[in-house]
């Protein structure tokens, strides 16, 4: 038996990153928790019909991403996993409030273009160089528009990016899944504003609401790749949800 990969993957995923991919989603839906051993190589080798050296490359991922430790004597051990606070964490605007009837509209598809003027953050020498995949989105709760979402990628080594699909689609498990590219943290900046009239056009709100306003850029595990986003979110209706 070979792991299999979760719909939307890739067929030409490595081995190691199809079991990689079942162990992640296990964990994260329970069937391991805290403190839990995952089956030992031995076993994994048997289950998923793998070589020792393929099972141990998942693992050693599962390790790098904090999901697992190894203890000398005992084998893998699920870690504690972070509480996720919405959209002031690493898990995207996706888990940001508590009803999951959330739908993703393309504003504007992703294409490639370069840097805009005054940009929120610092730029990297090679960022500027390589200019950004850019892309608009609209976050819709009950057909009723919550967050007018810009993302700006930097165009480094992600191939077929502005070909693929992202209606009701979550742009990381998109970035995770195709790229192996792992969101591990950032930063972002957060005050109220007025919204304008182009805010208020797509948010369904009146002239000088108050709209929440987030920039984000966000840290993954290729040292060269940064996810930056400005994030309007209409809280007239719905709060953010989270629990920590």
């Amino acid at each position: 038996m070979v792991a299999r990969p979760e719909k939307g993957q890739e067929k030409g995923m490595p081995q190691y990153r199809r079991l990689y991919e079942v162990l992640r989603r296990h964990i994260n839906e329970g069937v391991y928790n805290e403190g839990d051993l995952l089956p030992s190589e031995n076993e994994l080798c048997s289950v998923y019909g793998l070589t020792r050296p393929t099972v141990r490359q998942a693992l050693s991922e599962l390790v790098s991403d904090g999901y697992i430790s190894k203890q000398q004597g005992r084998g893998s051990i699920v870690n504690k996993l972070p509480q996720g606070i919405g959209i002031l964490s690493v898990s995207g605007t996706t888990s940001a409030l508590k009803n999951k009837n959330l739908k993703t509209r393309i504003i504007v598809k992703p294409a490639m273009r370069p840097w805009p003027e005054g940009f929120m953050f610092r730029l990297s020498d090679l960022e500027l160089e390589s200019g950004c995949i850019y892309m608009t989105r609209l976050r819709l709760l009950d057909d009723e528009p919550i967050f007018y979402d810009i993302s700006f990628i930097p165009a480094i080594n992600l191939p077929r990016f502005t070909s693929r699909s992202y209606e009701n689609r979550s742009l990381f498990e998109i970035l995770r899944r195709e790229y192996q590219v792992e969101i591990k943290g950032g930063e972002q900046r957060i005050r109220a504003i007025k919204a304008d009239d182009e805010l208020c056009s797509w948010l369904r709100i009146r002239p000088g609401d108050p709209v929440l306003h987030m920039e984000r850029k966000m840290v993954t595990n290729r040292p060269d790749l940064k996810v930056y986003s400005s994030i309007y979110c209409n809280t007239r209706f719905h709060s953010i949800y989270g629990t920590f």
